[in-house]
């Protein structure tokens, strides 16, 4: 299982981080550079995602009267939550897939930043790829990037928020007798915990790493919103 990870995520991204270290120096830079080659690349999977959250948003009522419908009768509330996904063309899993395929290149991408590339990264590195003269994790930018960053993590955060929050405005008001479901429970509280929980790594992992995810999920609130004009124009 290890050799299939450096295989098709370590090796991958720390080739491609050293060859465009070759043309770039900055290294906030590249960080910013390779983020959004990988999200170019796992584009069709995050837009997968997106349609499949919006669609769960959409058909929250009708989950909520099947609740309701078959209280206290879970097997029945199950097989018609099933059908009322097979209706709707929906796939309650697919949201979860940007997220499962971008851990590995996140977790690939922080191997790289503790590496210590001058001395460890030839083994790993392509027949085709040269190492560059000096490769110094500093940014004229965001300073030292192979240190943590309070100001990077709690940016991190705050974008994670402000996405988190774009997502929720999406959700069908709930009606003034209508009791808040356990799910909606949840995600009111993975709004503010995620976030925070952002901030709290960020703070102890290399800037590097809260420099990716801010970026990452700026670039995600801008596929979120160009996702969403694009269907409002379909209409």
């Amino acid at each position: 299982m290890t050799d299939l990870y450096d295989l098709f995520f370590f090796e991958p991204v720390l080739n491609l981080f050293i060859f465009l270290h070759g043309f770039i120096s900055d290294f906030g830079i590249l960080i910013i550079i390779l983020t959004i080659i990988i999200r170019v690349v796992l584009w069709p999977f995050a837009q997968a995602g997106i349609k499949s959250q919006k669609a769960m948003l959409t058909i929250q009522p009708k989950l909520e009267n099947l609740k309701r419908q078959y209280k206290d009768k879970k097997e029945e509330l199950a097989r018609a939550t099933m059908e009322l996904y097979k209706q709707e063309h929906i796939n309650p899993f697919s949201s979860c897939l940007p997220l499962l395929i971008q851990l590995p290149f996140m977790f690939a991408l922080f191997q790289v930043l503790m590496l210590d590339v001058s001395k460890d990264a030839q083994q790993y590195l392509y027949t085709f790829i040269d190492m560059p003269p000096t490769f110094a994790q500093f940014s004229f930018i965001f300073g030292d990037l192979s240190k943590p960053s309070i100001v990077l993590a709690i940016l991190a955060g705050l974008s994670q928020f402000w996405q988190g929050k774009k997502l929720e405005a999406l959700r069908p008001a709930r009606q003034a007798n209508q009791k808040e479901d356990m799910t909606t429970a949840l995600n009111k509280q993975m709004l503010y915990m995620m976030p925070v929980m952002t901030v709290i790594f960020g703070i102890t992992l290399p800037g590097g790493l809260s420099l990716y995810w801010l970026v990452t999920t700026l670039l995600l609130i801008f596929q979120q919103e160009y996702f969403g004009n694009k269907e409002s124009k379909a209409l």
